[in-house]
């Protein structure tokens, strides 16, 4: 979904951060409901705060489950976290990006303080308002109003709006040679499936894979896969559609549930000799994370969840599953400590280490957005 690539900054800077933005934002006013295109007011940046134009942002299954309920949200709400723009202006104290720079948002921030970020194991930064459903900045206040009534954040980030306010730990200054079209999907979809490849589960050359779901974080997965050296990618969906997009990217074999009358934990079983080394779980569902874990080789198997669970939902399975020897991980954000991997992810991609056009099947229109999440659902 994109927006009018060029940008004017008003001067003089020193007003500008003491002025309200008033521009267009698509708003959730009621779960189960399209979008409404409103006039929003955005307010100056704080101190450690940065205001962004948004340039372009992609749709992602996780702002679907905010509509759905999956993901429960206080509205109204402002919606979207996977981007690209240009810093607009600066509160105080901000050193690492200014006015002109371009940027991607960081739904998982990386503050470089917490105990999470000083480790080198984990890049879940304890300033993400990812479980927490707070839609509110650092200081307890929303920067968005709409027809007087304060509207909430979602993820820290809010993208699906002409102007947003995030955190200086939550924006990543990147190439200003980078086209925001593209690299708008490192701030989430194809660093969340390439990362839990390389990062997460460290595929290794040689190994065998599956990946459920082939969605664009899907099919970052098999990229990423594909990267590592991986010998066999077994491609998962119950969409045939998606198949030739998912062999073009890496997939070796492609199967469709439904076509076997026995689970599919057990088709894999007997396809792999025993199961595969690493499987993926891009879906979100709790009967595919369980699939996806069984079908794992029963002593050194590496399932990851990369999938949003549904709230409120239990998982059960049969622990023997990790009695043998089989590990289960999640993977946000790919495992990326974000600040320091999306600016050279998108040197990767100015370096053609990887294509990002195969992920973009619609560009459209922000207005449309309500049309972008009916393709969404339609797996198109």
């Amino acid at each position: 979904l994109c927006g009018d690539l060029k940008m004017q900054v008003p001067f003089p800077f020193s007003l500008l951060c003491l002025q309200v933005i008033k521009c267009k934002a698509a708003v959730l006013w009621e779960a189960n409901k399209p979008f409404s295109i409103e006039e929003v007011e955005v307010a100056p940046p704080k101190e450690r705060e940065v205001r962004v134009k948004i340039m372009a942002t992609g749709i992602c299954r996780s702002d679907d489950h905010v509509i759905t309920g999956a993901i429960v949200m206080p509205f109204p709400v402002i919606l979207g976290h996977e981007a690209a723009g240009v810093v607009e202006s600066v509160g105080q104290g901000v050193t690492s990006v200014k006015p002109g720079d371009k940027v991607i948002p960081l739904f998982v921030p990386q503050c470089g303080e917490c105990k999470t970020c000083l480790n080198s194991k984990g890049n879940l930064c304890s300033k993400t308002d990812l479980g927490k459903s707070a839609g509110l900045m650092s200081d307890g206040t929303t920067r968005f109003t709409c027809k007087g009534k304060a509207v909430y954040h979602f993820l820290g980030t809010s993208t699906f709006t002409e102007y947003t306010v995030l955190h200086e730990s939550a924006v990543a200054k990147i190439d200003s040679a980078a086209p925001l079209e593209k690299v708008c999907l490192i701030g989430c979809g194809f660093s969340t499936g390439y990362g839990a490849a390389l990062q997460t589960a460290k595929v290794e050359p040689g190994s065998t894979c599956a990946v459920f779901g082939l969605g664009g974080v899907g099919l970052s997965v098999v990229m990423g896969c594909k990267v590592a050296g991986a010998s066999r990618i077994i491609a998962v969906d119950i969409n045939k559609d998606k198949f030739a997009k998912a062999k073009q990217l890496g997939a070796t074999d492609c199967i469709n549930p439904k076509d076997f009358n026995k689970p599919i934990q057990e088709v894999l079983m007997e396809m792999t000799s025993g199961g595969v080394d690493y499987s993926f779980e891009v879906i979100g569902r709790t009967d595919t994370m369980t699939a996806a874990l069984a079908c794992c080789q029963c002593n050194y198997g590496v399932s990851v969840i990369v999938g949003v669970p549904p709230a409120a939902q239990q998982i059960t399975f049969d622990p023997l599953l990790l009695f043998t020897g089989r590990s289960w991980k999640g993977s946000v954000f790919g495992g990326w400590k974000s600040k320091d991997a999306v600016p050279k992810l998108v040197a990767d991609y100015m370096k053609k280490k990887f294509d990002l056009d195969p992920l973009i099947t619609h560009i459209l229109p922000w207005t449309k957005i309500n049309e972008g999440f009916d393709l969404l659902r339609k797996g198109k």
